[in-house]
């Protein structure tokens, strides 16, 4: 189950690779890190969390359609999504940033 707790802990841990940028180094590749958490498997934690809150919202509204539901649920099941959305978002914009300033870096 996501929440805004989801997504802030996919800022910490954004964070804390970008404080360490060896700790996102992933063991398979040699290079160092030693702590074992890779970028890839970070990323791949926090889109399937955003997938899980995309399906929470979508089951909650189909419970509100068929009576099962309230309001207040389906409100914060599309609140959540939206704020895991906006994380990824943000996330996104942060790594075209990144890979646009590589690519102006002179050889």
């Amino acid at each position: 189950m996501s929440s805004p707790l989801a997504a802030a802990g996919a800022y910490a841990n954004i964070a804390r690779i970008t404080a360490d940028p060896s700790a996102a180094v992933g063991p398979s590749t040699g290079l160092g890190g030693s702590s074992g958490t890779s970028f890839t498997s970070v990323l791949k934690e926090a889109m399937d969390a955003v997938h899980e809150t995309g399906r929470k919202s979508d089951t909650q509204s189909r419970a509100m359609v068929n009576g099962n539901s309230n309001m207040v649920d389906v409100v914060t099941a599309v609140a959540e999504t939206e704020v895991a959305i906006d994380a990824v978002v943000a996330v996104r914009d942060k790594v075209i940033a990144a890979y646009e300033e590589i690519m102006r870096m002179p050889i």
